[in-house]
């Protein structure tokens, strides 16, 4: 995986040990501080599938979140369907230039410090997101229609987990 940011700051992906990790032993950590780190496998092209991930949300004062990116061009150019442990909410965004717009926003209780489960599915324009299971919401939109790397991200000061990516075709 790349580990980059989109915008100001230093990421720091790293593999490390967590035994409470579903997969155990090891997770990939964010513990860097930057706008958006985001994390993107290289090897990846993928217009129509899902993007799925078991995060945790360690600790942050301004965020505690963990996110998954598909149909990415760059680490400045993406779609991102995030879960925030601070504001209880799951929200979608799409990034042009660096530059991240909301979308789409659910209110659901995300714990910091406990394994969660996020999961994006894409279809041509159409988009469900979905969280431990449970359906957070859809949306449609054509920013970006061409196939693009997968990922994972957080924002700002968040210290987040990951463990169990997967994503694939439909």
């Amino acid at each position: 995986m790349d580990g980059r940011t989109d915008r100001h700051g230093h990421a720091n992906w790293t593999v490390v040990q967590d035994n409470t990790a579903p997969s155990k032993p090891n997770v990939l950590r964010q513990s860097g501080q930057a706008t958006y780190p985001v994390c993107l496998k290289d090897d990846t092209t993928l217009k129509d599938g899902f993007v799925d991930v078991k995060f945790k949300a360690m600790s942050g004062k301004e965020d505690q979140a963990g996110g998954l990116v598909w149909r990415a061009k760059d680490a400045n150019n993406y779609y991102v369907a995030r879960a925030n442990a601070l504001e209880n909410n799951v929200t979608i965004y799409h990034t042009i230039n660096g530059r991240r717009t909301e979308k789409k926003r659910t209110r659901m209780t995300v714990a910091g410090s406990q394994w969660h489960t996020l999961r994006g599915e894409f279809q041509g324009s159409h988009f469900v997101v979905m969280f431990n299971g449970q359906k957070a919401f859809d949306w449609d939109d054509e920013t970006f229609k061409d196939a693009g790397r997968v990922g994972v991200w957080t924002k700002a000061d968040s210290v987040t987990v990951f463990d169990d990516f997967s994503y694939g075709s439909t």
